[in-house]
């Protein structure tokens, strides 16, 4: 069975992992490096003991490999393994462009 392997008597596969990766949609803040782009999540979550709903973000490099996306997108990025010192999400596309680049290509 290809993409299989045995695993102290149990049958474990390894192609699987592509269903475990988390996704995560966010917004491009930087897209000054190559192949590079910095994208901002926002989550929200309740407060344990306070019960008020907190929103944090976080900031994520995300490796772009077309460099196709500006700031101001909003992703879809998904884990994969380290690809540098910071970078560990890969770009999965781009749900909505800038509303300023759509009206520049309309014209």
């Amino acid at each position: 069975m290809p993409g299989a392997y045995w695993h102290f008597g149990e049958l474990r596969s390894f192609m699987g992992d592509q269903a475990n990766k988390k996704t995560m949609t966010g917004v491009v803040v930087s897209s000054k490096m190559d192949k590079t782009v910095v994208v901002k999540v926002e989550r929200r979550f309740a407060h344990p003991v306070f019960k008020k709903v907190v929103k944090t973000t976080k900031k994520y490099k995300v490796h772009d490999e077309r460099n196709e996306c500006v700031e101001g997108d909003f992703v879809r990025m998904q884990e994969s393994r380290p690809l540098s010192k910071e970078k560990r999400w890969r770009l999965l596309g781009v749900v909505a462009r800038e509303k300023s680049l759509v009206s520049e290509k309309a014209e």
